[in-house]
């Protein structure tokens, strides 16, 4: 009798113990389910959200281009444009040209250049395979690849905060945590309502798709805290932004330190284009070679006297659009400062600098067709003159790394040399 009870107490313990475990198997797949469910979940959300990114940033085109780099243009009409998107836009008159154009504009068509430094016309690629008509812009077709690289959706087409060039700050800690560096020419302790210079065009070697390489100028107003106003236009090869390494001509501003406000190209609204003929982050080709032939391009960005308004000039044919001038505060006046040179991130790759080249990745003193350049820079004064800058200075954090060098002729006015190829023996 002991014996039964005993084997039935076992019987018990052994039906309990197998409940317990069926129990803990079905919590487990519920709790499986539930994850798989939350993760379903959280791709369908994402894929919501960039469907819904991609709708805002690519409005209905009149008529879509094919580029041979794999890009499409779409004509879209002016008064459709991403800027309009803009709360303070909505009823905004487009202004189809400015009201004055700088005085003392750089004829370069009838400058004489030394033959030994010769350069070239430029374009853009997607030319090749059509134009837009008039009353429409050309607008690079942002796809969803595009996006998905990006840190966030609302990070895409944003650069990082603190990615200025603050010249005399030359603290290792600012240039570690930034991970930008910089050779630069710049002026400043004056009001300036514009910057002009005609830019020497490469392809840099990036190493790391996070990286990127681009020349450019810069209209800054107010601290380099959490108030800088910046307005920029250059040429840049980035491949986490466009997912490839062509060189692009690329535009962006900011009215509170790349925090929150501004973009590069139209990813945002703000810029109203008025060219249809150049469409910003698209491939500028040709581009300059080792020893062979130059190519630049000249940009103008200026303020006009009458609508306050930060106009952008392409070559000498292309006017293509301007900054509202009630996007930004200081540079709502006139700017305090202006730089010109090149940028680089340096994510420090293996633990060491990176080997993303800067300019043609050579040295300054290697001069033309090996280094690039900055010619003719000027400034444009209260006057709506364009001058020559006065006191010019220079800045780079790490000179073994990326250099900069002036100098002055006639032909070239002000102009530097500038770049490097990033790690080497004297950079790591």
């Amino acid at each position: 009798m002991a014996a039964a009870v005993q084997f039935s107490s076992c019987g018990q313990r052994r039906r309990r113990a197998y409940i317990v475990v069926l129990m803990l198997v079905y919590l487990w797949g519920s709790l499986i389910s539930l994850s798989c469910a939350a993760r379903l979940s959280s791709v369908s959300r994402q894929k919501l959200q960039v469907e819904r990114h991609l709708k805002r940033l690519n409005k209905p085109a009149i008529k879509s281009i094919e580029s041979a780099d794999g890009d499409i243009i779409d004509c879209v009409h002016i008064s459709q444009q991403p800027a309009f998107d803009h709360p303070f836009l909505k009823d905004h008159k487009i202004q189809m040209r400015p009201s004055y154009h700088p005085e003392g504009l750089f004829d370069e068509d009838k400058m004489a250049t030394r033959p030994k430094e010769r350069t070239n016309s430029i374009t853009q690629l997607w030319h090749m395979s059509g134009s837009c008509p008039e009353d429409t812009i050309p607008v690079r077709r942002t796809k969803k690849d595009d996006v998905l690289r990006a840190s966030s959706i609302k990070r895409y087409g944003k650069k990082k905060h603190r990615a200025i060039p603050k010249p005399r700050s030359t603290d290792p800690d600012l240039i570690n945590e930034s991970g930008h560096q910089h050779a630069i020419a710049y002026v400043e302790g004056d009001k300036y309502y514009g910057a002009k210079a005609t830019i020497n065009v490469w392809e840099p070697k990036v190493q790391q798709p996070n990286e990127f390489s681009l020349s450019q100028l810069w209209i800054l107003g107010g601290s380099f805290g959490e108030d800088l106003n910046s307005i920029e236009a250059g040429w840049q090869v980035s491949p986490d932004l466009y997912g490839d390494n062509n060189t692009r001509l690329f535009t962006y501003w900011t009215s509170d330190a790349y925090q929150a406000t501004g973009c590069y190209n139209l990813l945002c609204s703000g810029f109203i284009q008025v060219s249809s003929a150049i469409a910003m982050g698209a491939s500028i080709s040709p581009v300059s070679a080792y020893r062979n032939s130059q190519y630049d391009i000249s940009i103008l960005i200026w303020k006009d006297p009458k609508e306050g308004h930060w106009w952008m000039q392409f070559g000498n044919d292309y006017v293509l659009g301007y900054w509202p001038s009630f996007l930004f505060s200081y540079l709502g006046e006139s700017a305090s400062m202006i730089e010109w040179g090149g940028e680089v991130v340096n994510s420090q790759p293996d633990g060491k600098h990176t080997a993303t080249q800067m300019g043609s990745g050579r040295f300054p003193e290697e001069g033309f067709g090996k280094s690039s350049y900055f010619r003719n820079i000027q400034v444009v004064d209260s006057s709506n003159n364009l001058k020559s800058p006065k006191d010019l200075g220079t800045f780079t954090e790490q000179s073994n790394c990326y250099d900069v060098q002036t100098g002055s002729n006639e032909d070239w006015g002000h102009h530097f040399y500038f770049g490097g190829p990033g790690r080497n023996p004297n950079c790591q």
